[in-house]
């Protein structure tokens, strides 16, 4: 490829739209482009990257018994309502009638459309176990874009799911997937990656592992013990709290007029938020009557995930106008109405002379004790981890750290096997749902998850797996004969030699050359110049670390390719 025909320019300026680095640096480097809120084209460059990133997926797919196949875009609500799913996702879901006034839906997911492609397809257990994978475009009406293509509504994912016979034999195939994806991670050239316990979410099943790169960009919060090596996304994870050491005292309610917020009430009564009883309203999916509260100890916050996992309903923030209910006097001593469902977090075990609202405006009640005031409750873990808990696996300290989460794979069960009435003939005549699997990587995410984390202030950094040209020839001075026909020979001789490499035949400094060589951010610079040709030498600079070498001419395609070589796994 030569510089001056390929599509994209290079810039100095930071766009104003960039919010982290990795969205800076492709943008600024020519390659990516915002069509809209959550939408990119991908320039030529950053194409080159995604379909190297696309085959090492393949390959490691592969390795694990993989078939690629490819499911469609489009698809009919029809599939969609045998599994459930067409009424259970939200506004993300793009629904849209065709021509013919039918219900149809753009892929977020494919877990219908593996089944619907299995089902009557495989039909004995001696054709199980296998997986199917796409690498497939997809689209999801994500509310809160971010960051360039770590958070989009467009994008490229690989997704697989894999059929089984038994939970055992998943579970043996789904340790060989979960170790495939650190290959990936590894020879994609993102360092710190760990695996962690995690929500399933709208995919459902129990049994659920997501991918973070430990980033300070990233959204996600994961609690890690740092001595015995628990993980988990805060989602679910545990955590041992320190009781607040009381005592019985006398149940009082007290005048607190304007004051409502956890830390208005602190100030009131000079305690601490783990000495007051947080309540949380939420609105249930498909229950416009009844009204969710959560409570929990005011220093603590909501787990939302663990809410909706044991209601089994998505939750939203509740308009309390329509209640009876007083917003920041909320307590749960007396709430007897019907359509008020509550919830109590496993912090408020046993706490003695807390304090709560009274359900009552300008009122609070002091001196609450769980177990004497609010008898026969069930406790549940739905608050979140913080830093500083102990850990439920050793008793050590839990620390949150923030991360992108760069893909997941679940156990799904017969979630979607069952309702789709996917069965497969065993050998003593009976029949079975089969049990799946379900294995996901966002490719572009990925991308930009390199990039975030090897990008420096010079520009871009990429392996060589993964770079758009592994070697890139620099010119300088080409009106001079001799140094245009050696960079040309060079350029042609590493083709021939499967090297890919990008000559820049621009007429302009050398400063200009090296400033866009280090955006771009080719893993190795050639520099052709009279100076270094005189001595029959060609420099050879590195991206990564800054080294310099000079090369014989003569060598330099031989070391070259060798190198290249050296530098792929």
């Amino acid at each position: 490829m030569k510089l001056s025909k390929l599509l994209g320019e290079r810039t100095k300026e930071i766009p104003s739209v960039a919010t982290v680095k990795s969205q800076a640096l492709l943008m600024r480097a020519g390659y990516i482009k915002q069509v809209s809120n959550g939408i990119y084209s991908m320039l030529p460059p950053a194409q080159k990257v995604s379909v190297k990133i696309q085959n090492i997926i393949r390959e490691e797919m592969n390795k694990v018994g993989g078939q690629e196949v490819l499911f469609p875009v489009v698809m009919p609500r029809e599939m969609w309502e045998e599994s459930g799913r067409y009424t259970s996702i939200g506004s993300e879901m793009v629904r849209f009638k065709d021509r013919n006034n039918h219900d149809m839906l753009l892929g977020m997911t494919h877990e219908e459309a593996a089944v619907h492609m299995a089902k009557n397809t495989a039909k004995s257990y001696d054709q199980l176990p296998f997986m199917i994978y796409q690498i497939q475009t997809k689209f999801r009406d994500e509310p809160r874009s971010r960051a360039g293509l770590i958070r989009v509504r467009e994008f490229i994912m690989k997704d697989a799911y894999s059929f089984h016979t038994s939970q055992e034999d998943l579970e043996e195939y789904y340790k060989k997937v979960y170790d495939a994806y650190f290959n990936i991670y590894k020879r994609i050239g993102l360092k710190n990656v760990i695996a962690v316990a995690g929500d399933s979410g709208m995919m459902g099943g129990k049994i659920a592992h997501e991918y973070m790169l430990l980033t300070d960009i990233g959204e996600d919060s994961i609690a890690i013990c740092d001595k015995c090596g628990y993980k988990a996304n805060v989602e679910v994870a545990k955590g041992i709290l320190d009781k607040v050491q009381d005592v019985d005292a006398e149940l009082q309610e007290v005048y607190t007029g304007d004051a409502k917020t956890i830390d208005e009430i602190c100030e009131l009564f000079k305690v601490s938020p783990e000495k007051t009883i947080k309540a949380v309203c939420y609105a249930m999916e498909g229950d416009t009557e009844k009204s969710l509260i959560v409570f929990v100890r005011g220093d603590l916050e909501v787990n939302e995930a663990k809410v909706k996992f044991i209601i089994g309903k998505d939750i939203a923030p509740k308009d309390l106008d329509e209640t009876s209910l007083v917003k920041g006097n909320i307590g749960p001593i007396g709430i007897n109405d019907k359509n008020i469902v509550v919830l109590f977090d496993e912090s408020l075990r046993d706490e003695k002379n807390m304090i709560c609202g009274a359900n009552k405006e300008k009122y609070h009640i002091k001196g609450v004790s769980t177990d004497r005031d609010i008898p026969n409750v069930v406790y549940y873990d739905v608050s979140k981890v913080k830093d500083g808990e102990g850990c439920v696996a050793c008793g050590g300290k839990l620390k949150i750290y923030r991360g992108v989460e760069i893909g997941n794979i679940f156990q799904l069960g017969t979630k979607y096997t069952k309702p789709m009435n996917m069965t497969i003939h065993m050998p003593d005549g009976g029949e079975i749902n089969p049990i799946m699997g379900c294995y996901g990587i966002g490719v572009g995410r990925n991308l930009a998850c390199v990039a975030e984390e090897s990008g420096d202030d010079k520009g871009l950094v990429w392996n060589m797996n993964i770079a758009p040209w592994e070697v890139e020839i620099c010119p300088l001075r080409l009106d001079d004969e001799n140094v245009k026909l050696k960079s040309l020979e060079l350029y042609d001789q590493l083709q021939q030699c499967g090297v890919d490499v990008l000559y820049d035949d621009r007429d302009v400094s050398a400063g200009y050359k090296f400033a866009d060589s280090e955006l771009l951010g080719i893993p190795v610079r050639v520099v052709v110049s009279p100076r270094s040709l005189q001595d029959g030498n060609v420099e050879i600079a590195f991206r990564t670390g800054g080294d310099k070498k000079m090369i014989s001419i003569e060598n330099a395609v031989s070391f070259l390719k060798g190198y290249v070589a050296s530098q792929k796994f």
